[in-house]
């Protein structure tokens, strides 16, 4: 199984906002899109780093909340590993595993976003893999 069967699965869909955005607005639009974390892109959609659920938590405790007035570009994590849709679950597994990432954006041939995955979205994949191995296994006993 590859990211391709997640991005065919979930869409190609990516939520971006600007690195001038604030704390503040950029939790609003992780609440209501229902997502953990958010790619900050340029004006001409160049990604520029990634800011999560966890990093605004963490922002919010060290500094208090008038954090939620700063610029996400001041927080955001800068050098983002991405993968590609060429990619096997297995690749993907261990990256977010070692690196300690949740979200992995996924690259196209010509560097641009083409989807973003989830940890969420490797475990559903590989335990639709894991059942589709488990039945062929049995079918194949069976007869």
């Amino acid at each position: 199984m590859y990211v391709k069967n997640i991005l065919a699965r979930k869409g190609h869909d990516v939520i971006s906002i600007s690195p001038d955005s604030t704390m503040l607005e950029t939790a609003k639009v992780l609440r209501e899109n229902k997502i953990g974390a958010i790619l900050a892109c340029d004006e001409g959609g160049k990604m520029c780093g990634v800011i999560s659920e966890r990093d605004i938590v963490i922002a919010i405790a060290k500094l208090g909340g008038d954090v939620l007035d700063k610029k996400v570009g001041d927080f955001m994590t800068t050098g983002v590993y991405t993968c590609t849709a060429e990619d096997s679950i297995k690749q993907v597994m261990e990256v977010m595993t070692s690196r300690r990432i949740r979200h992995l954006p996924v690259v196209g041939d010509d560097g641009n976003i083409v989807g973003m995955i989830s940890i969420g979205d490797v475990v559903k994949e590989r335990m639709s893999e894991t059942e589709a191995e488990a039945e062929a296994l049995k079918a194949y006993i069976a007869t």
